[in-house]
């Protein structure tokens, strides 16, 4: 997992490939003014989905992990605590179907603040629980599938 502030965003570029190019993305479009919905930047091996949505108590959340993107998360309003937890032997909770490459887990997680202005990078080995409230406040963010 990578927690880091856009300003610093272009020391991660030399990661390379797909990642390189979901970083650009994000550094140069101002997703204040898109609209909520699904972008294609490369078909199913690059593009974004713009979220708004009000954040939710931690037990109503979900660990989660993929198989096949890396989840880029960058806060564009508001802020959310993202529960975070490296993938080991936690059971699953629930088993997705391959094509929507979302597997939900139990188990533990440390809570960190996602603040406007900042990005998460979520590779398959780490489990992430997005949409935890830090106070009550709509957010809106923009989510980057990177497929491996």
């Amino acid at each position: 997992m990578i927690l880091d502030h856009i300003d610093h965003a272009h020391f991660y570029s030399a990661l390379g490939g797909r990642l390189a190019e979901a970083i650009h993305c994000v550094r140069t479009t101002d997703f204040s003014r898109t609209a909520p919905g699904r972008y294609e930047v490369d078909g199913e091996n690059l593009f974004f989905m713009v979220n708004e949505y009000a954040t939710k108590n931690q037990q109503d959340c979900e660990l989660e992990g993929h198989r096949q993107y890396i989840d880029l998360q960058f806060m564009i309003a508001g802020s959310e605590l993202i529960g975070y937890a490296a993938l080991r032997n936690q059971p699953a909770s629930v088993i997705s179907e391959p094509e929507e490459d979302c597997w939900f887990y139990q188990g533990e997680s440390s809570l960190f603040l996602l603040e406007e202005g900042m990005f998460a990078i979520f590779f398959p080995a780490d489990l992430h629980m997005p949409c935890v409230r830090a106070r009550y406040e709509w957010v809106k963010k923009v989510v980057v599938k990177i497929r491996v």
